[in-house]
């Protein structure tokens, strides 16, 4: 795999992974009666799941 689609496949990882965060952080303010909490715990979680999302082989 070239370096550039390497690079570019990281990227669209970790926005994913910010993505899925997100909307994990918003449901939990949401069941928490707590948006700010949840937009943070989301913001801490995505670059856990974008870490852990599969690379292209």
């Amino acid at each position: 795999m070239s370096e550039k689609v390497a690079e570019s496949d990281g990227r669209d990882a970790m926005g994913k992974g910010m993505a899925v965060g997100l909307a994990v952080g918003v449901a939990i303010g949401v069941a928490m009666d707590d948006l700010a909490i949840g937009i943070a715990v989301g913001l801490a979680l995505g670059p856990a799941f974008g870490a852990g999302w599969p690379k292209r082989e």
